[in-house]
C-alpha cells in the first residue's frame, strides 16, 4: 500500500492600502499583472484558488487558498508577490496554514466523496468560501474516545442533512495559532446560516472557545479578484 503524502494548506488574506487606489492606472494596471503572473507561475505547482472579499469584509480584499505538498512552496511565491508593484501595496491582516488529515470519526459515516476520508483536499466549484480558524475546550480532549465519537456521530449526521454544503476540515495543531481551519464551499449562503445554526444545537458546539473571524469569499479568476480591487 503506497503512503498518502498529505498536504499543506494556507488560507492568504490581502488588504490593499488605501495608497494603491491613488496610483495612477498604468502604475496599477502594471502592479496587477506582474502579480497575476506570479500566481500563473505557482498554480503549475500547486492547487491556488483566488477570491474577492470586496464589500463582504472591511480587513481584506482578497484571499488566495493555496494547496500544496511542499511548504516551502508557500513561502517563495509569497516573497515574490511581495516583491510585485502591487505586493507594495498590500498588508496581510490573516493568514491560516494547515494540513490534511484523515478524520478520526468517519468510520461509521462513509459516503461517496466524504471530505473527512481523504487525507486530500479537492476543492469544488461552488460560488463562495466560507471560512474559519477554530478551536475546541481542552476538556474535550480529555473525554474518551467513545463519549467524543458519540457526541461526533449527531454533528456528522445532521451536516449530513445539507448537502449543498461540502466542508474541508484541515489541521493545525502545534503550527498555527488555531487547531483547525474549516472552509465551506456552497453555492448559497443561505444554506450555509441554515447549517451553522443547526449545530450551534449540538453537543459539540458546547467544547467550541473559538470559531471567528469568520470569512465569506466570492469565487473568482485571480484577474477579476485584481480588478475589484480597483
Amino acid at each position: 500500500m503506497s503512503e498518502i503524502i498529505r498536504q499543506h494548506v494556507n488560507f492568504r488574506f490581502f488588504r490593499t492600502l488605501p495608497e494603491w487606489r491613488r496610483l495612477s492606472d498604468a502604475e496599477k494596471n502594471k502592479g496587477k499583472k506582474e502579480f497575476e503572473a506570479i500566481v500563473k507561475k505557482y498554480q503549475s505547482k500547486m492547487i491556488i484558488l483566488s477570491y474577492s472579499l470586496v464589500g463582504l469584509r472591511a480587513e481584506a480584499d482578497f484571499m488566495l487558498w493555496r494547496i500544496s505538498e511542499q511548504l516551502e512552496d508557500f513561502n517563495e511565491m509569497s516573497a515574490e508577490l511581495l516583491k510585485t508593484g502591487l505586493g507594495k501595496y498590500i498588508q496581510i491582516p490573516y493568514s491560516y496554514l494547515a494540513v490534511t488529515k484523515r478524520s478520526m470519526y468517519v468510520d461509521k459515516h462513509q459516503h461517496e466523496g466524504s471530505e473527512a476520508s481523504r487525507a486530500k483536499v479537492v476543492p469544488g466549484n461552488a460560488k463562495y468560501l466560507f471560512v474559519y480558524p477554530f478551536i475546541k475546550q481542552r476538556e474535550w480532549y480529555l473525554l474518551s474516545k467513545e463519549e467524543r465519537q458519540k457526541t461526533m456521530d449527531v454533528h456528522i449526521a445532521l451536516g449530513h442533512k445539507y448537502p449543498s454544503v461540502k466542508i474541508n476540515t484541515t489541521y493545525s495543531f502545534g503550527i498555527d495559532d488555531q487547531e483547525f481551519v474549516v472552509a465551506f464551499e456552497a453555492d448559497s449562503a443561505a444554506d450555509f446560516v441554515d447549517l451553522v445554526m443547526d449545530l450551534r444545537e449540538t453537543q459539540a458546539s458546547k467544547y467550541t472557545v473559538r470559531d471567528t473571524p469568520a470569512f465569506t469569499c466570492i469565487k473568482k479568476s485571480i484577474e477579476e479578484v485584481l480588478n475589484d480591487i480597483g
